[in-house]
């Protein structure tokens, strides 16, 4: 039996409104652990184990130690591989379907339409295949559910998009903007919108529609043809790359291309029209996830200037381990939701026709129309007429079968059904719309924004004749998209039709035509030919038919339009924009000019006389709304303070600064540590360089030169000595063996200062290597030899003639001449001694090196080239001869300038730093210099290296450094060097109160500058760079607009150098007399004023950086090297050209040169850039790197020039053939065997390695795996009777031990002789026992990779015994004992401290961690390993991740590893460009008020409205843009408004009621205002009704308090597909309740204050909006101002003008919206004008619901109220879908808000005992203990 299925069309899609909530939503805050804080311990409970041996290694029981940790780490690893192999079964158990509304709404319209059908049979429901097919579906959808729930919301573009290619599905695209209000063309612009916002932010993607999708379109004909339509768009009118050929996701064809692209994401709705297409989206999620393809769901996307959220999920194994499992399923699902039997049209229930025969009369009619038009023409014609004489025709034949074949027998069964509208009534509904077409085609966008907006809709009658037309629509377009030999133009595609148009004008000639002559309009004559024209070509196609003349329109009087309310009526008056007016110099100062053009309201308006006042809360309830509360920085946890007297404290210092001693002891070689005196340094700070200038020397300078040259030759003749001695061991070292023998030499080197004895050391060293060539070439007679022999030899020339040059003299000369002719390089011989010699060939050819000179330097010497080095030593610099480019950094330390400095990963660009601090504290006591890091971890590295390089007697109370971070501070007033985060400076610069600090700093050194263009915090980079006073030092890595971001910085100091002459020219007298008087110090201040900042760039790394690519094949390792540019593409290269910092070795520019030769043989320029033939190589003795840097730009030119002579082809088989060819590996294998690959680098001596891996359970678990391998190693390679041995030996201990304590130490004397005798032999036996025993449990060296001699017994101890509190201190140590650890954002401080120190002082070799480790964290090791893919590995955290390899002085190269990352995505790191910095939005309303209070409130005026007008003025969005600059000065006057209608600021812009308490939470901005509307309106007086005859609050009241708090600072929002199942949670109930209602009515009484504000801000704006680019479409540019208009009465008689639409975008007055629509919040996004650059996140509105384009809520997760209720930190992660370490954070920052807002409270208020205070203190107080049962 077949069952036929009418699928329903229905617009079940709502118009909502998306927006951005808070911008801290998604931060993860990295400065969140203390320094000091014991408790720092997160997650599990350590076990008992662990406590018992809480103590250090090195007691008794170590020897008993081995099973229990192997039984841990077992434990830890076995965890993670349950929690990685589960499958989902678990949440279906508990799991449920609750009927949501797009099911419901899916089941109700099944009976909408009866009219118009589409039908398709399907199989028996019945069978057993069938049966089962719905059940695996059932399951399939529970899979997706789970996966999405756990979506985390991230930023989808990092900062280097152009690397990040990612796939939008098409379907999903047309899905986020369905709606059936959306017109056409609004429709076509919100997806270019959309679209365009990827393109504008660099990103590059590629949009897909599968084709057998188009199959589930049929029933809904408007959505089946605007797919067509959109695709064809697309394809013509838009650069953007669509794929169509593929026919679903599970094809072959698809694979293929997904496996060569590899993308980043791929964006997919996880909801269909139908529950049908919503199966199929699953099947598309479950299959990109199993083939390690991330998702991003096109629902709850939101986007700001810079960037674009979305809800992200991460493919793990259990997504491949389901497709694996069920793809059998999958497939069979797959075919049977787009497999259908023929599909028929079924219209008024009984005209029946087959969409092929649609299909075959589109055919004919196109070929028809051909034969018309034959030249062509606008799309939209060529459409109208196909649509109209295809419909008629096909209606009319459908009319004439159903007449003829049912005869009369229909009338009966005809009584139940609508009756069909007449051929006459369908011709007049053509005509209609080619009347549209004709207006269309030439009206212009700008009227048709002033139609007016119609309500009424189209009767049944009518709408399935629309919807067949629509049918036709796309079958024409399908046609036409396959004919190329019609020249046809498809510019206007997104404007085929305009409903509402249409409907106008139906109803003109339905109601206003009939009403008399004074309604008929003319049509204007250039419409009517072209309306005439379009129905003549109708007839014309019609063939058979008449359908009668152009004119009239309408004949019949049958209805098209349901008779209801037609028009639109604007209920509400848009209020008159009058500004409060405001008398403020600062606000004069920025605004100025923009408050002469607004208009301002009378004193005595009554929006001016009832201004909002405290005063009526305060005296109610005994408070004192503005009493300055205390600085926050008062408020962070103060650990230690020099002027503390307390003794306690005073330990605590001492142990602080010892622990930073030790700490900076492994950054910085003890031997550089620094003292630094107070004293008088002269007001010139070139004093040193000019001293050496000095022509006559005093007496005491000659005494002082005759001493050191004493000194000098004293210590030479001792160096001489030595070398004696050493010089024939060393010799023969070198013999035995060459590596070990070099190394000893150059240590030795390294040790010595006279350059003549390092002279004679060299010369020996070279002829040792000279003869172990020899001897090598001997041995191996004819054999092949191996060259790295003959590199030290060419090496140790090289070092000679460069760094020895002025010592050689001739025998020397010759020496080395005779030894380049040895090795057969005959040219470079010559070229050395200045002349052509002959010699015996017969000695020369048995140890010459068969290849040439320069390609034997560059391809076997590689890295050991010398790079250019500066021979003058610094008298600035003591150990190290600077470059020219950090002389010129010094020089603007000296000089007192700003510089930005952009250098590569450790070239040394923080020496300048360092410098500037010497400089400061050497010059005053009094002096600051501030140091901002971006993390807390960089902060307490570089506090380390402080109180490494730097000491300084100084007065009492003072020190040399201080720290302050959102945890804890020590010191930041009374320090000289203070180093803290941005957030904390900003809190300084922006205190009114911290003026007289703020002008002793001298410098500020802002490392990591690119967190100005960060996710998170980069306006607080900005807000620092313009308000200091006194120069700068920034300094980056990966900046590619450092030249832009100079100018921007140098334009700041221009305003400053004005500013401060104002400000002098206001000091007082007395101040200048004081000047006067002190000499010295009106130097100093002279020294300070100089405004020039410096751009310093350097673009070499230190060491260059090997890549290779190891894939699993087997249990073997391939690892293939990876040149850099076989990452490119020929389309890369046009398009972005070969990126700036894609470096080359000097063998991989070899290998290209080679490979270049190879792919074209007959390329012009093969013999100019031979090796050996290049300009900068020939005859050179010594190639350095920079003649190497020439060659491989020569090389770069030549591979783009050959794209421009037509060599594509050749070019990409060149780049093919640089290819690796890794092999893929199953996701299981490559971690079971990732201990091995660990081993595998140790045998080729990559070691010390950081093992970059993304997930923290992985992190451990990777650890653990390595150090298990290394156990059972150990016991494979024991003796098997050692366990037995160990056993005895302990048993035997224990009874000593026992014997032992039986005799009291302190009775000694009274013991007999024999029992003394006695008491010694024990003591002996314990002791030879404990010997054995230790040499039995010691680790051998082949099972561990510690390196025991890396540090002293000692170091290691005091490193372990920091950790003996902590949660896994014990396991930590066992681990670091082998030399593997771990290193993760969610472990306690001191255990990443432990792991940091033992990793730099090189005894720990593998460390596995997470991206903590990548930004600017010193940790250098040999390799670097990226083991795991993940969304957060992009390229700019790939740059800072392969930055740690190769150690400066220890490696020569570094090297990447790729382990299993695929290899389309390593392609896409290594080529991609450094990003550019983007200024964000710069202001909110919390800032402009913390700048009013800072001007208002401030001892120096002056200044303080200085630094606030420099944040106003100076943002970076707004360099060089007026417009914007414009923009931004509205926006403060529309935020001032708010802020003095809400009582915050008064009219003279001083701040009043609440102004403290909001900008002290101006982090959680709109919350901030909404949590003082709720004090102001009495509403937490109303809740916090203590228990009866107590202060103690009930469970119920916190509980509300909790919830109150979570909906306006814990709001994390979850997919809106999380609330499609109901689970059974564990403990939690994972989605917040709403708010209570009198504080949800509180919320919408702001948000209406807010929107209106916002909408008046927006009408104002307008007049600043590109009026060009606003009738653009965004994407395609399509232009839409018409220019060949002359009117029509007609038209004219359809506008609206009451209509007001000055602030919308012309294509959405399209859909109705107008101004009024402004004032409400959810519209804007859709609505705004696109050129203002502003959208919904700038308007600090509190969403008490949000939702997605569906429609669909958005809840919010309940994590913070869940966890008040049960305590458990896992219940968080298993039901409310976090990850442990950022639940923990979550929860502690929800804490310290609680306690924030308890001390200001505390503060305001008078009464002690007020219920609110206490409440909050309370339910501080009891959610600090849960967190810490916890940790």
């Amino acid at each position: 039996m077949t069952v036929s299925r009418s699928v329903m069309d229905s617009a079940e899609d709502h118009f909502k409104k998306v927006v951005h909530n808070d911008a801290n939503e998604n931060a993860s805050d990295d400065d969140t652990d203390s320094e000091c804080d014991d408790s720092e311990k997160i997650g599990f409970i350590p076990t008992k184990e662990d406590k018992e041996s809480g103590s250090t290694i090195g007691s008794d029981e170590e020897d008993e130690t081995s099973d229990k940790e192997e039984a841990a780490v077992t434990q830890m690893v076995k965890e993670q591989e349950d929690r990685e192999k589960e499958t989902e079964d678990a949440d279906y158990s508990k799991a449920y379907n609750i009927l949501t509304t797009e099911e419901v709404t899916q089941q109700a319209s099944q009976t909408e339409s009866k009219d118009f059908r589409v039908l398709q049979h399907k199989c028996d429901s019945e069978s057993p295949e069938i049966r089962k097919h719905l059940e695996f579906l059932k399951k399939l959808r529970l899979h997706i559910w789970a996966s999405l729930s756990r979506a985390q919301y991230v930023s989808l573009l990092k900062d280097f998009v152009e690397s990040e290619f990612f796939v939008i599905d098409g379907d999903s695209l047309l899905l986020m903007f369905s709606d059936e209000e959306t017109q056409y063309l609004n429709y076509f612009y919100q997806i270019e919108c959309f679209l365009q916002d990827f393109t504008e932010k660099g990103a590059k993607y590629v949009i897909v529609f599968f084709e057998d999708a188009e199959q589930m379109y049929f029933p809904y004909p408007h959505f089946l043809f605007l797919r067509t339509a959109l695709i064809e768009h697309l394809k013509h009118n838009t650069g953007t790359t669509v794929h169509t050929e593929f026919s679903n996701c599970l094809s072959s064809k698809w694979e293929i291309f997904l496996k060569k692209s590899y993308p980043y994401f791929i964006i997919v709705s996880d909801i269909g029209l139908t529950s049908l297409q919503t199966d199929y989206l699953s099947i598309f999620i479950a299959h990109s996830l199993s083939k390690k393809i991330n998702i991003v769901l096109a629902s709850g996307q939101e986007y700001d200037i810079l960037r674009v959220y979305g809800y992200h999920v991460q493919s793990v194994y259990k997504h491949r381990l389901f497709f694996q499992k069920h793809e059998q399923d999958l497939r069979y699902a797959c075919e049977n939701l787009v497999r259908y039997e023929e599909p028929f049209v079924c219209l008024y229930e009984h005209l029946e026709l087959s969409l092929k025969s649609i299909q075959k009369e589109v055919c004919q009619t196109v070929h028809l129309l051909k034969q018309l038009w034959p030249e062509g023409s606008d799309i939209r014609r060529v459409v109208c007429v196909l649509a109209c004489a295809v419909g008629l025709k096909i209606y009319s034949n459908m009319l004439e079968n159903a007449n003829t074949s049912m005869g009369a027998k229909t009338e009966q069964s005809a009584r139940g059904r609508s009756k069909p509208l007449s051929p006459e009534g369908a011709a007049e509904l053509c005509r209609l719309q080619c009347l549209t077409v004709a207006f269309l085609l030439h009206m212009p966008l700008s009227q048709r924004a002033q139609i007016r907006i119609m309500k009424s809709c189209w009767t049944k009658q009518v709408l399935p004749l629309i919807k067949m037309q629509q049918l036709c629509t796309h079958f024409a377009l399908t046609q036409l998209s396959d004919t190329n030999d019609w020249k046809l133009d498809l510019t206007y595609l997104p404007d085929l039709n305009d409903d509402s148009l249409l409907i106008n004008l139906a109803h003109y000639y339905e109601v206003e035509y009939t009403e008399g002559l004074e309604f008929k309009k003319e049509l204007g004559k250039e419409m009517e030919n072209e309306y005439q024209c379009l129905w003549d070509t109708v007839t014309k196609l019609a063939v058979k038919y008449s359908f009668g003349d152009a004119f009239p329109i309408r004949k019949t009087s049958q209805l098209f339009l349901e008779q209801e309310q037609t028009f639109r009526v604007y209920e509400e008056e848009i209020p008159n924009i009058g500004l409060i007016p405001v008398k403020s110099d600062l606000v004069e100062d920025y605004a100025g000019d923009v408050l002469k053009e607004l208009p301002v309201l009378e004193s005595n308006d009554p929006a001016v006389t009832s201004l909002i006042k405290h005063k009526e809360f305060d005296e109610l309830h005994h408070w004192h709304s503005g009493r300055p509360l205390t600085e926050e920085y008062e408020r962070v946890w103060c650990n230690a303070n020099a002027k503390s007297k307390d003794p306690q404290e005073r330990r605590l210092i001492q142990k602080l600064q010892t622990f930073y001693h030790f700490y900076g002891s492994t950054l910085e070689d003890s031997t550089s540590k620094l003292i630094v005196y107070q004293e008088d340094v002269s007001g010139n700070a070139n004093a040193a360089v000019k001293k050496t200038q000095k022509k006559h020397k005093s007496k005491a300078e000659t005494i002082a030169e005759e001493n050191n040259r004493r000194l000098k030759t004293k210590e030479e003749k001792k160096e001489q000595e030595q070398w004696k001695t050493l010089c024939i061991p060393t010799e023969k070292e070198i013999k035995a063996n060459l590596t070990v023998g070099i190394n000893k030499l150059e240590k030795f080197l390294k040790t010595l200062k006279s350059k003549s004895v390092k002279f004679s050391v060299e010369m020996r060293g070279l002829s040792a290597c000279l003869e172990v060539w020899k001897e090598h070439c001997r041995q191996q007679g004819n054999k092949s030899k191996d060259l790295s022999k003959a590199v030290q030899v060419v090496r140790r020339i090289h070092i000679l003639l460069e760094k020895y040059q002025d010592l050689l003299e001739k025998p020397h000369l010759q020496k080395l001449t005779r030894y380049l002719r040895l090795l057969g390089f005959e040219n470079l011989a010559c070229s050395l001694s200045g002349q052509t010699g002959e010699n015996n060939d017969q000695n020369i050819s048995n140890y010459a090196i068969e290849v040439g000179p320069a390609r034997f330097q560059l391809q076997y010497m590689d890295y050991y080239l010398l790079r250019e080095e500066r021979n003058d030593p610094d008298p600035r610099v003591q150990h190290f001869i600077p470059d020219t480019w950090q002389r010129e950094l010094l020089d603007a330390v000296d000089n007192n300038e700003s510089a930005v400095i952009v250098a590569p990963t450790s070239s040394g660009k923080t020496y300048a730093s360092y410098y500037c601090m010497e400089k400061v504290l050497k010059t005053s006591n009094d002096g600051v210099v501030v140091y901002v890091a971006p993390t807390k971890a960089l902060v307490n590295q570089v506090v380390g290296t402080i109180y490494s390089r730097f000491t300084k007697k100084l007065p009492d109370g003072l020190v040399v450094c201080g720290v302050f971070t959102r945890d804890y501070r020590n010191d930041v007033m009374n320090s000289q060097i203070l180093v803290t985060v941005p957030q904390c400076l900003e809190i300084l610069m922006l205190s009114p109160r911290c003026q007289k600090w703020t002008k002793r700093i001298q410098y500020v050194i802002f490392d990591e500058v690119h967190c100005l263009g960060g996710e998170i915090g980069a306006e607080i980079w900005e807000h620092l760079l313009v308000t200091i006073r006194c120069p700068f030092l920034a300094l980056s890595a990966t900046v590619s607009n450092p030249e832009h971001l100079t100018e921007w910085l140098q334009s700041v100091k221009r305003y400053w150098q004005c500013a401060e002459n104002t400000i002098k020219g206001s000091s007082t007298n007395s101040e200048k007399n004081f000047t006067r008087k002190c000499k010295v110090k009106s130097k100093v201040q002279e020294q300070k004023k100089s405004y020039h900042v410096r751009l310093v760039l350097y673009e070499e790394r230190y060491n260059d950086l090997d890549k290779y690519v190891c894939s699993l094949k087997g249990s073997d390792f391939i690892i293939e090297h990876c040149h850099p540019c076989a990452a490119l593409t020929v389309n890369h290269i046009e398009n972005y050209g070969i990126p700036s910092d894609l470096s080359l070795s000097p063998r991989e520019s070899i290998q290209l040169y080679d490979t270049m030769v190879k792919v074209w043989q007959e390329w012009p320029r093969a013999q100019e850039l031979d090796p050996e033939e290049f300009v900068s190589f020939k005859n050179k003795v010594v190639i350095k790197k920079a003649d190497v840097r020439k060659y491989e730009q020569e090389l770069k030119k030549e591979l783009s020039k050959w794209i421009v002579l037509g060599q594509r082809q050749k070019v990409n088989e060149l780049l093919e053939h640089l290819k690796p060819k890794p092999v893929d590996c199953p996701e299981k294998e490559k971690w079971k065997h990732f201990a091995s690959f660990v081993d595998k680098l140790h045998e080729m001596d990559k070691l010390p390695a950081i093992f970059f891996i993304f997930n923290v359970d992985s992190v451990e678990c990777a650890a653990g795996n390595v150090f298990l391998s290394l156990l059972k190693k150990q016991k494979i390679e024991q003796d098997p009777n050692t366990e037995r041995e160990k056993k005895r030996l302990r048993d035997e201990l224990r009874k000593v031990k026992k014997m032992l304590t039986k005799f009291n130490p302190q009775d000694t004397k009274k013991l007999s002789s024999t029992k003394m005798e006695n008491m010694v032999l024990l003591s002996t036996t314990k002791k030879q026992l404990e010997k054995r025993l230790k040499r039995l449990t010691a680790i051998p060296s082949a099972c561990t990779y510690a390196d025991p001699k890396a540090v002293d017994k000692d170091t290691l101890m005091k490193i372990f015994h920091r950790l003996r509190f902590e949660r896994r201190g014990y396991l930590q140590q066992m681990m670091a004992l082998r030399g593997i650890g771990y290193h993760h954002r969610s472990m306690a401080i001191k255990e990443r401290q432990a792991v940091e120190m033992l990793f730099r002082l090189g005894y720990i070799k593998v460390v596995t961690a997470t991206s903590t480790l990548a930004l600017g964290i010193n940790m250098p090791c040999k390799s670097v390993v990226f083991a795991e893919d993940s969304v957060f590995l992009d390229a700019l955290t790939y740059r800072q991740m392969s930055g740690r390899a190769g150690r400066r002085g220890q490696d020569m190269i570094g090297n990447v590893f790729f382990y299993d990352i695929p290899l389309p995505k390593v392609e896409r790191l290594i080529k991609s460009n450094v990003p550019q910095l983007k200024g964000q939005f710069p202001l909110t309303i919390s800032l402009i008020l913390r700048l009013m209070l800072l001007a208002a409130k401030a001892d120096d005026k002056a200044d303080a409205r200085a630094k606030a007008l420099s944040v106003l003025k100076h943002s970076l969005m707004s360099f060089r843009k007026e417009r914007y600059a414009e923009i931004l000065k509205l926006y403060f006057m529309f935020s001032l408004q708010f802020l003095i209608k809400e009582g915050y600021l008064d009219q003279e812009g001083n701040p009043i009621g609440f102004a403290g308490l909001v900008t002290h939470l101006y982090y959680y901005e709109p919350s901030n205002f909404v949590l003082v509307s709720f004090l102001v309106k009495g509403l937490f007086h109303k809740l916090c009704q203590p228990i009866k005859g107590s202060t103690v609050f009930s469970e119920d009241v916190l509980e509300k308090l909790v919830l109150i708090l979570a909906n306006l600072f814990g709001r994390k929002y979850l997919p809106t597909c999380s609330m499609k199942y109901k689970r059974t949670f564990c403990q939690s109930k994972v989605f917040l309740e709403d708010l209570p209602e009198d504080f949800a009515d509180a919320v919408n009484e702001y948000n209406t204050k807010v929107e209106e504000n916002f909408a008046h801000f927006l009408l104002t704006t307008a007049k600043l909006a590109d009026t060009e680019q606003e009738y653009r479409l965004p994407l395609s540019k399509t232009d839409f101002t018409s220019k060949n208009w002359h009117g029509s009465e007609l038209a004219s008689s359809l506008m609206d003008n009451t209509k007001s639409v000055s602030a919308i975008s012309p294509f959405a007055c399209l859909s109705g919206v107008v101004d009024n629509d402004l004032f409400h919040g959810e519209i804007i996004n859709k609505a705004v004008l696109r050129s203002l650059g502003i959208n919904a996140t700038n308007c600090p509105r509190l969403y008490l619901n949000k939702y997605d384009n569906q429609g669909r809520r958005r809840p919010l997760n309940a994590y913070a109220l869940d966890f008040y209720k049960h305590g458990s930190l896992t219940a968080l992660t298993t039901d409310n879908w976090l990850n442990e370490g950022d639940a923990y954070y979550a929860l502690k920052d929800f804490l310290l808000l609680i306690k924030s807002i308890g001390t200001s409270l505390s503060e305001l208020c008078d009464d002690p005992n007020d219920n609110v205070l206490l409440a909050f203190q309370q339910l501080g107080e009891i959610y600090e203990e849960k967190l810490k049962c916890i940790t």
